[in-house]
């Protein structure tokens, strides 16, 4: 097929619906940008001709002429035809610039009329295509698309060889996409030319097909859910998308425990070499298949005595691919066990699960098969399913905990005790754990549909308000109906009131109101000898107390964490322990909030509590941002990012803390994104408290990008928010600083002042030393505007000191920034301490700010001189700078930082002498001597 200058694709093919491919992406664009071609490859359904589709749709608006093939396996054998469908529709715009021999032969062969072969008219055929696209490319560039070239036929595919190899500077593009099922894909360059780049596209994470999903209409699908068919389809695409069709058609879901419904178009596609097994050999790949993870001793133990043979025959038919090491037997692909499952008649199926019943060696795989082998309610077969649910529970595993716990429910007589809603209810905590907010939720609202019991019923509208997480105004409605169910019981009550305390700082933004609630509910939890209720009420108040800088924080601290203590509590992200953590980190004592904060990790890991390994994990980072290890907190952030977007859990929160170690130690238009997110998503949830947080981390991003009046204005919102909440610690924020230097900034000094004195005397009141020292800061900052130089640069030296013994490194840097800003005298060398500072840090924004400062003080200070014939100062050596290669680049950058040749080989992952060795590279391409004239280089680029 062929199209003219105005091709278009779908709105579904452009580049923004390529999701998950964007480096990929990017740099096939940028190839093609350079006149180069592209060869996609990749398993069936990867997302091959999604990302095609949209590359061709975006180069196709630059060529004269797009030349578009999509051959079939069913057609694969028939000679010519891809070549016809390329060339077909231009056949007479080309023909009559071709010699008469390669026109006769070319038309012979598209139309099929005369018996043209590549044997006959060979050489003829060859250079008729050559000649077409040669003669379509004198007109505009030519784009050549292929989708599926796999089934390209034969002769079709030695002709495009044939010219691509000798189209050399002729502005034809290729673009192609290949199915590789684990296969090289060399052979396909062939019919690519030389120069063409590979691509191979690799499955999707599990946030990423969430996205496609969301994008292709599948919303609303619980995580758990999602987890599910991202681990079934093994992250291809179209296997997902098929999988999550099945399950919309599906009307009923599968049980627990059992594989996803696969739908018969996705079976015949995985087991269409099923056929070629022997019959016990296909009995022996289903116990496989329902096992969690198979083993030959298993598949023995289950009755399957050939195993050995029957694997092997399997997996030389591609089914199976046994491990190299040890005995685990594993599936080629997750769908293929999935749709074996599936394909196996029920009565078969629960067969299986019995034998696996008594062969597995693990009690909680052994009560999972048994549970999906029984039908009906068995009381045995229940308590040996809670049995197991509580050991999955002491383990670390919450999520097999609920699952366990809601075939427990399922075969629990419906007088059972526990009752059935009993077991939903602990499958609902469990899933809460664990961080499957919608699976929880969809259970709870079972349970309310059918109890009537107050105790199950507050139990499940607590469930139902946990999992809103900071979006609680959603769910503002329940609490009249939660506080009816719980009637004059203390220990319901207590519950109740709990989830109030809540109420009041995320959606009234009452703080007293809150401080009060978490009281209330310590006092009826106590009244109740509900001792869990009681410290998780304690923990509460003495957050909201220190939040709000109030004198009986301490005093509130120390009695949550009285003895005797629940273990669920210890570590749990509403705790004492976390209300110490945050004390530790306001009142500066860095080393000791840090130890605290890594055990509460540790130990949280260690029980699979999602939702309190979310929050930990920015606790990490915070004092990891705060000591100035930009790079750790960077990462831990991420990491934080990625775990509450997988979950939902946290994810205002987590992008706010993100946003700050970007701005600190990444990249400062990813904080301003993120920060802007984390905004815009607060103010969706109604929940002012992460609205001035988000703002606090938008301002900063801005100051640091250098939009001083844009951070003016976000942090002066800041400031509005948090008196309305009535928070007046500034450690929980810690923007005051940011917003006086912005004022600075900006010219309105009075204003400046007025924060500075209204903060410094809430600090000193809290004896928040590293606040004191940045508002010293920013004080010297003013006082330098006003002229008063001489005792800024002391103000400023002192606050230097005292934020370096804090451990404040970030701050400390900061400090000797603005200190060599304000001695103009001192030379290019003033900022040589910011920048050793800054590298400390690996803070690279702002090392970027001190080499531009440090750039502009040299230009400043050095008189033009005429170089030396070859010198770095020179045309020649800026133009030779962009001609290094990358890692040549990313050395002379280093050194351009100052560092030496070890901290280059330890950033770098490489050796020392290839440092070396890079750098004699260096010089040479350069025309330079040493290190020195590097940093010359790099300071004439910068000059203006």
């Amino acid at each position: 097929m062929t199209v003219r200058r105005d091709f278009k694709e779908p709105a579904g093919c452009r580049s923004e619906q390529v999701i998950g491919r964007t480096e990929l992406f990017t740099a096939a664009r940028e190839q093609l940008g350079r006149g180069g071609s592209v060869l996609l490859h990749g398993p069936a359904g990867i997302g091959k001709s999604t990302v095609l589709r949209a590359l061709a749709a975006e180069y196709g608006q630059e060529a004269r002429t797009v030349l578009r093939c999509s051959p079939t396996e069913s057609e694969s054998h028939l000679p010519f035809l891809a070549l016809a469908d390329l060339l077909g529709l231009v056949l007479d715009e080309v023909s009559e610039r071709l010699p008469a021999a390669q026109r006769t032969a070319l038309e012979a062969a598209l139309t099929g009329r005369g018996e043209s072969t590549l044997q006959r008219d060979g050489l003829a055929l060859r250079l008729a295509v050559l000649s077409a696209l040669r003669a379509l490319a004198d007109a505009g560039p030519v784009l050549v698309v292929a989708d599926d070239a796999q089934w390209l036929d034969p002769a079709s595919a030695e002709l495009l060889g044939f010219a691509a190899r000798r189209l050399g500077e002729t502005p034809v593009r290729m673009l192609w996409a290949v199915r590789t099922e684990g296969e090289e894909y060399d052979r396909h360059l062939r019919a690519s030319p030389p120069d063409t780049l590979a691509i191979r596209l690799g499955p999707l994470s599990r946030a990423q097909m969430s996205v496609l999903l969301d994008r292709r209409g599948y919303t609303g699908l619980p995580r758990s859910t999602v987890r599910d068919i991202h681990r079934t389809s093994g992250g291809n695409a179209l296997f997902a998308l098929e999988l999550s069709r099945a399950l919309a058609e599906n009307a009923t879901a599968p049980r627990p425990g059992e594989p996803l419904p696969v739908p018969t178009s996705l079976r015949a596609l995985v087991l269409n070499r099923l056929e070629m097994l022997s019959e016990e050999a296909r009995r022996t790949l289903l116990v496989a298949s329902a096992g969690a993870r198979p083993t030959l001793a298993l598949l023995h133990a289950a009755g399957r005595a050939n195993a050995e043979a029957e694997t092997a025959q399997a997996a030389a038919l591609g089914l199976l691919a046994t491990e190299p090491e040890g005995p685990a037997v594993r599936f080629a692909h997750p769908m293929i066990s999935a749709a074996l499952y599936a394909e196996a008649p029920a009565q078969e199926r629960r067969a299986v699960h019995g034998a696996l019943s008594t062969a597995a060696s693990d009690p909680i795989e052994r009560a999972r098969h048994l549970a999906l082998a029984t039908n009906g309610t068995d009381p045995e077969v229940a308590a040996r399913l809670a049995e197991a649910a509580a050991l999955a529970r002491d383990r670390g595993a919450p999520s097999v905990a609920a699952q366990l716990c809601l075939l427990a429910a399922r075969h629990t007589p419906v007088d059972g005790d526990p009752s059935p809603d009993a077991l939903r209810l602990q499958a609902t905590e469990d899933a809460i754990t664990a961080g499957e907010l919608d699976l929880a939720r969809d259970i709870a609202r079972e349970v309310l549909s059918r109890t009537s019991v107050p105790a199950e019923r507050v139990r499940a509208w607590i469930a139902v308000i946990e999992t809103a997480g900071h979006a609680m105004s959603e769910v503002d409605a329940i609490f009249p109906q939660a506080l009816a169910d719980a009637g004059d019981d203390p220990r319901l009550l207590a519950l109740v009131h709990y989830q109030l305390t809540w109420r009041a700082v995320l959606v009234k933004g009452d703080f007293d109101e809150a401080r009060e609630e978490a009281a209330y509910a310590a006092e009826l939890a106590a009244r109740a000898g509900a001792r869990y209720t009681e410290l998780m009420a304690l923990a509460f108040q003495a957050q909201i107390e220190t939040l709000m800088g109030h004198p009986d924080a301490p005093a509130t601290i120390k009695r949550a964490l009285e003895e005797p203590q629940d273990p669920r509590v210890a570590c749990h992200h509403n705790g004492a322990g976390y209300s110490r953590f945050r004390w530790l980190i306001m009142s500066d004592q860095l080393p000791e909030a840090r130890a605290a904060v890594t055990g509460l990790l540790r130990e949280v890991r260690r029980h699979g509590w999602v939702e309190s390994e979310v929050h930990f994990l920015r606790g990490v980072a915070e004092t990891e941002l705060h000591s100035g290890q930009c790079g750790r907190a960077l990462d831990l952030a991420r990491e934080s990012l990625r775990l509450a977007r997988d979950t939902g859990i946290g994810e205002v929160a987590s992008a706010v803390l993100t946003s700050l170690a970007e701005a600190a130690g990444g990249q400062v238009d990813r904080a301003l994104t993120l920060a802007r997110e984390a905004v815009e998503h607060a103010e969706e949830d109604g929940d002012q408290m992460y609205v001035s947080r988000a703002l606090a981390a938008l301002g900063h991003a801005e100051l640091v990008a250098g939009d001083l009046p844009a951070a003016v204005r976000s942090l002066r919102r800041v400031r509005e928010v948090e008196q309305g909440l009535g928070i007046t610690d500034p450690a929980r924020g810690r923007w005051h600083a940011d917003l006086a230097e912005a004022l600075v900034g900006t010219g309105e000094l009075t204003e400046a002042q007025d924060l500075i004195d209204v903060t410094r005397e809430q600090a000193l009141r809290l004896d928040r030393d590293s606040v004191l020292a940045v508002l010293d800061r920013a004080e010297a900052l003013l006082r330098a505007a006003r002229g008063d130089r001489e005792a800024a640069i002391a103000q400023l030296t002192a606050a230097q000191d005292r934020l370096g013994a804090l451990g404040y490194g970030l701050e400390e840097a900061r400090a000797a920034f603005v200190l060599a800003r304000l001695r103009p005298d001192a030379g290019p060398t003033a900022y040589d301490e910011a920048a050793r500072l800054f590298r400390r840090c690996r803070a690279l924004p702002w090392l970027r700010q001190v080499e531009a400062a440090a750039a502009e003080r040299t230009a400043a200070a050095v008189p033009p001189q005429a170089p030396a014939p070859g010198g770095p100062a020179g045309p020649a050596g800026l133009d030779g700078l962009d001609g290094l290669a990358s890692m040549e680049r990313q050395v002379a950058g280093l050194v351009m930082e100052g560092a030496t040749n070890r901290e280059i080989a330890a950033r770098l992952f490489i050796s020392v002498k290839t440092v070396e060795a890079t750098l004699t590279r260096v010089y040479r391409k350069l025309g330079i001597r040493s290190r020195v004239d590097i940093v010359r280089l790099a300071a004439g680029r910068r000059a203006p």
